[in-house]
């Protein structure tokens, strides 16, 4: 599906410049650096017509919150309402259920493997941020802090997990495609679906976003690659019960079936 790929980061932003520096050790057989001089989520920083020779774009990147965790994280880009952080209003960029799957499954063995476990956890996040552009991509990110970012272990991880799921993607390994819907920003329900069930989630809607509305459930499933074959939620993230309500409204009308995470086998 994917024959060339474009690893894209910020020379402003020490994660991403340690992620790439670490992957520049790695054979680029089908993958290219692109370095810009500015931040890498306002689409207005980019060359998008560099970005269109490549069929998928992967954005390496620092992390940050407010509570300092130190995470290893995946998410595609896009804004379910306003765009504080880059790209546009109520748009999300394309991105690939298949590809976050395999990319979060490898991620999560090199952590096991390489005795990173204890100290950063590996997870998920809502759809979030800016660029808005029109090829298939993810953010792939260390957080939180100064320490984290500059961490070469870290950053060896991911540039790992980048160059082993480029070289051993596979474009059709019969998984169900779902976008989510509910919970919390990082997506402790979602994480355990992409990692122990055959559910590949693309975008993630947070409870966070809600109201949820009927154009926001049409742009996540527009904006995944493949075909859709339900939305999962989260249930209990869902919030109060007419929320819950009004979700399942708006799937019934656009003919949407539906999950609840508790039904998937974990």
């Amino acid at each position: 599906m994917y024959k060339k790929y474009l690893i894209i980061a910020s020379k402003k932003d020490k994660a991403g410049v340690n992620i790439t520096t670490q992957l520049s050790q790695f054979p680029k057989e089908n993958f290219s650096f692109y370095l810009v001089e500015e931040h890498t989520v306002y689409t207005e920083n980019l060359d998008l017509e560099k970005i269109n020779q490549f069929d998928f774009i992967i954005f390496a990147s620092k992390h940050k919150s407010e509570k300092k965790e130190k995470t290893l994280s995946i998410h595609a880009p896009g804004n379910w309402r306003s765009a504080q952080l880059g790209g546009e209003s109520e748009k999300v960029s394309k991105t690939s259920a298949l590809f976050q799957k395999q990319l979060f499954e490898i991620l999560n063995q090199n952590v096991i493997s390489s005795g990173l476990k204890d100290k950063y956890k590996v997870t998920l996040e809502c759809t979030h941020h800016g660029p808005l552009i029109d090829k298939p991509c993810v953010f792939i990110e260390i957080g939180s802090t100064h320490e984290e970012w500059e961490d070469r272990r870290a950053g060896f991880i991911l540039a790992k997990t980048i160059s082993e799921t480029i070289k051993n993607f596979k474009s059709n390994p019969y998984n169900e495609v779902a976008i989510a819907i509910g919970g919390p920003h990082y997506c402790p329900n979602f994480n355990k679906l992409q990692l122990n069930s055959n559910v590949a989630i693309s975008h993630v809607i947070p409870n966070y976003a809600f109201p949820l509305t009927k154009e926001m459930v049409e742009e996540a499933i527009e904006k995944t690659e493949e075909e859709v074959d339900f939305a999962v939620i989260d249930w209990k993230g869902m919030g109060k019960a007419e929320q819950r309500d009004k979700a399942l409204e708006i799937l019934d009308k656009l003919y949407i079936s539906y999950k609840r995470t508790s039904e998937i086998g974990k």
